[in-house]
């Protein structure tokens, strides 16, 4: 691949009409190459001996020359590093015969990757090879040959980053073999400093260089979202200055596995490729393309993104079919395209989505407490460029949050540090009781502009987008309501104000993104089995208001707390908060019950509560499971004050 050629990388399931607008989109924004390695091609690395039958042939088939008739070069990857024997003649044999097979279909350039896997060699490798790169190096030369050196090839080492190198990139053995005794043909791929690297810098690129003896092709991992279920990313192209180009075979980025996420990442990175291109210099002095910048860029990518949002693309829509196919890859794929099929037939013809039909209780609900604070959102409609940058700045890159996720941090930690203004033991001036105050309703507000957000992206137009952004939206969602709620909370002067995060760290160390760093703010922001469930079947936007109970609230079906003498005082004094959750029956959303009782934990451990516990009847199975799922354990049975109840408790 000579240098100065730049490409989106790609792995998907769906060979036909969703690659055909995915090659729309590369062909429109200067992108051209497709690498096709997706995980859920089982015969790509897991069975990568086995030959395609004809029904996957044809499927490549039409994929491969689908590109090609769009000026788009499809490079075929395939990962056979996990159990190869590299001294066996009928392994290579196998290894040839398959590219061979994907060659008759047209394809022209390839890869092997040999990333995530044993450094190790089995005896037989060990006695025909002085060391793990040799038996890499020969298999690939040998295959470059065999296919009659093409002129794209790509080797992707395992030692592919700074931080898996040993000792360094400039020491490392390894790198040294691959560089020395690797065709000079062939290109290797590299992510930079770590797997997924903030910055890439002329400086790492040039030693690397000097080592593999060839400029290297940057695979990106900074749009990768597959580490981690609850982590999606909607920023712009960043931290790679155009002038690296002169130092690369070229460039691969693995973006989201939702495809509609890639919008953004796309689009950015086709303008960071033709800023500084050869064809807008001299003529562009002056203008935006001399100079990169990414916030530029993400103003074009969104105002060319919101024409698609608002468009009612329904089933049938040949862009729709991305839900039809469940695939499961690691770091080297591109879309995970989710499994929706069963919700995609029971959307109506309106776009909307059908309530499924009351009947069942939720989070061990009752039938004898009335409903309070149910309503439906009116988020139905387009989705304005505010709530759009909203949703961008929440889910913007891995190392970096957008301004929008910034503010809601701050504030948390602010108002969670300053509780003791509006304390009811404080003495302090009412200024800073205002100021507190103040805070609090800005931080409510962008709460319930999320809650928003959720409720227009349920309601929009664009069902694609919804399916793909809907469990994140989701999460952020019920994340933000407990967050809201327990400001709220602090808000009535009942907290100790005492220190309930107890750890530091750098913000992108926390698994889930904006939802995990909010989470880990909260008193009980380690019991990850409290805030982490899956969205509804169903899509809706029904929200629920959380707010602090009140003296006039009232229980039906109990007297109070007024006799927890009748419970053991070992048990009152490991658990001294009784809890009673109760749920109407038409409430089928459970989430909503595990909101409400993360809440109610929240506050009553910031309040200096080490303990919780409630009494169930034996009976009450759907309650029992509920409960043991969130980390309640059995405490005492037949020793209640039914003398039949089972109590379950959790340490908090």
């Amino acid at each position: 691949m000579s240098q100065g050629n730049f490409c989106s990388l790609c792995s998907l399931t769906d060979k036909g009409p969703l690659s055909v607008f995915l090659y729309i989109r590369m062909q429109n924004w200067g992108l051209n190459t497709y690498l096709y390695g997706p995980k859920d091609d089982l015969k790509h690395r897991l069975l990568w001996r086995e030959a395609y039958s004809p029904d996957e042939e044809g499927q490549l088939r039409t994929l491969i020359a689908e590109a090609q008739s769009r000026g788009l070069r499809f490079v075929y990857a395939l990962s056979p590093g996990q159990d190869i024997v590299f001294s066996s003649s009928s392994d290579v044999t196998l290894l040839k015969r398959k590219l061979r097979q994907v060659s008759d279909l047209g394809c022209q350039a390839f890869a092997i990757l040999f990333d995530d896997i044993d450094h190790s060699l089995c005896q037989a490798d060990s006695e025909a090879f002085s060391s793990f790169a040799h038996a890499q190096v020969f298999v690939t030369n040998e295959v470059y040959r065999f296919l009659g050196e093409p002129p794209v090839f790509l080797f992707c080492p395992t030692e592919y980053c700074d931080s898996l190198c040993s000792p360094s990139v400039s020491k490392s053995p390894y790198l040294q073999t691959v560089g020395e005794d690797l065709l000079p043909s062939i290109t290797v791929v590299w992510t930079g400093s770590k797997v997924i690297s903030r910055k890439l810098s002329l400086d790492n690129l040039a030693e690397v260089e000097s080592v593999l003896q060839r400029p290297p092709l940057i695979w990106d991992n900074l749009h990768a979202n597959d580490y981690d279920s609850r982590r999606l990313f909607l920023g712009p192209f960043k931290g790679r200055e155009p002038q690296l180009r002169g130092h690369l075979s070229g460039l691969l980025l693995n973006p989201n596995c939702e495809f509609e996420a890639n919008y953004i990442p796309l689009h950015s990175l086709g303008s960071w490729f033709r800023t500084g291109n050869d064809e807008n210099k001299g003529e562009g002095k002056g203008n935006d393309m001399c100079e990169y910048c990414p916030e530029r860029a993400l103003s074009a990518a969104l105002r060319d993104w919101m024409e698609e949002l608002n468009q009612p693309l329904q089933a049938g829509n040949f862009r729709f079919l991305i839900l039809d196919s469940d695939c499961k890859m690691d770091c080297r794929s591109i879309f995970n395209t989710t499994g929706q099929e069963g919700e995609k037939k029971r959307l109506n013809q309106s776009g909307q989505c059908h309530q499924p039909p009351p009947g069942s209780r939720s989070g061990g609900g009752s039938r004898d407490q009335k409903g309070q604070g149910r309503g439906l959102c009116s988020g139905k409609g387009l989705l304005s460029e505010s709530q759009v940058r909203l949703l961008v700045g929440l889910h913007y890159l891995p190392h970096e949050h957008g301004p929008s996720a910034q503010k809601l941090l701050q504030d948390l930690t602010w108002l969670k540090s300053n509780c003791h203004l509006v304390s009811t033991n404080n003495k302090k001036s009412p200024p800073q009781v205002e100021e507190w105050r103040g805070r609090a309703s800005r931080f409510q507000s962008l709460c319930e502009d999320i809650a928003q957000l959720h409720c227009s992206v349920v309601g929009g137009a664009n069902r694609a987008v919804l399916y793909d952004l809907y469990p994140y939206v989701w999460d952020l969602r019920n994340m933000a309501l407990v967050a809201k709620a327990f400001v709220c909370w602090l808000g009535c002067g009942k907290s100790t104000g005492v220190d309930v995060l107890g750890m530091e760290s750098e913000p992108w160390v926390f698994k889930g993104g904006v939802s995990g760093e909010v989470q880990m703010l909260l008193p009980i922001g380690n019991s990850s089995e409290l805030f982490t469930h899956p969205p509804p079947l169903f899509p809706t936007s029904r929200l629920y208001n959380i707010r602090p109970y009140h003296g006039k609230d009232k229980v039906r079906g109990t007297s109070g707390h007024e006799d927890q003498g009748e419970y053991p005082d070992s048990l009152l004094y490991h658990f001294p908060s009784q809890l009673r959750l109760d749920a109407l029956p038409e409430l089928v959303d459970i989430s909503v019950s595990r909101t409400l009782l993360a809440t109610l934990l929240t506050a009553l451990k910031a309040n200096g509560s080490q303990g919780v516990f409630c009494e169930v009847q034996p009976t009450d199975r759907q309650r029992l499971e509920f409960l043991t799922k969130l980390g309640f354990l059995e405490i005492l049975r037949g020793e209640a004050r039914s003398r039949e109840g089972v109590v379950l408790g959790r340490l908090l």
